[in-house]
């Protein structure tokens, strides 16, 4: 699954112009060549030399990731695309969560789509592996903190977890929802999403983790 929106995210790529590579994301202060640095970044650091970096970084986790974004940055964008796409197939990780790493990448992935109007979605399948990951503990996100005290249900899988308050819509919205990313809230509904809102405000939607 991994593979396969790597390889989707690769083709929506090749279509960007310079302006949209420098237009920002909904990751952080990251425009849109960043993430796809970060992305190649994540994907070729295993978990001996992820450990290296982050005790290098004093465990800081921003510090981390901008050094090793710079390090897969390529001098141009098509350079970084062409970067991105040698790993496409990559099984390197810097820990075994499979499914955190495919997070990796639908999260980004969307933080890089949602921008730019790309029509293009995950598979409601990979969503759904992301989505009970997110639930089930805090990660690379806040995921199951985000969401303690509530009940989320999903309108197109079989998506559900929590009790309390609903909150209700796609598995992908609630999958970056629970990756704090605020202007996914506004594709859910229920009487939990105030209170969903008011913890995934836009200063804190866009956390990097600690990839």
């Amino acid at each position: 699954m991994a593979h396969a929106e790597r390889a989707a995210l690769a083709e929506d790529l090749a279509a960007l112009d310079d302006q949209q590579w420098a237009m920002p994301s909904l990751c952080g202060d990251w425009v849109v060549e960043e993430v796809v640095a970060h992305l190649t970044a994540a994907a070729s650091i295993g978990r001996a030399r992820w450990l290296i970096s982050v005790v290098g970084a004093r465990f800081d986790f921003d510090r981390h990731n901008d050094r090793r974004l710079a390090e897969h940055r390529g001098a141009d964008p098509a350079e970084t695309l062409e970067r991105f796409r040698s790993i496409v197939t990559s099984t390197t990780a810097a820990s075994g969560h499979t499914a955190a790493w495919l997070g990796e990448v639908i999260v980004h992935a969307q933080d890089i789509r949602r921008p730019l109007g790309l029509p293009r979605t995950p598979s409601v399948a990979a969503c759904l592996e992301v989505a009970r990951f997110f639930a089930a503990r805090d990660f690379t996100v806040p995921s199951r903190s985000l969401i303690e005290g509530l009940r989320l249900e999903a309108t197109d899988s079989a998506f559900a977890t929590g009790t309390g308050p609903l909150v209700h819509g796609t598995t992908l919205a609630l999958t970056m929802a629970m990756a704090g990313r605020h202007p996914y809230c506004d594709d859910l509904a229920g009487s939990g999403l105030p209170t969903l809102l008011s913890r995934c405000s836009p200063r804190k939607s866009a956390p990097r983790g600690e990839d």
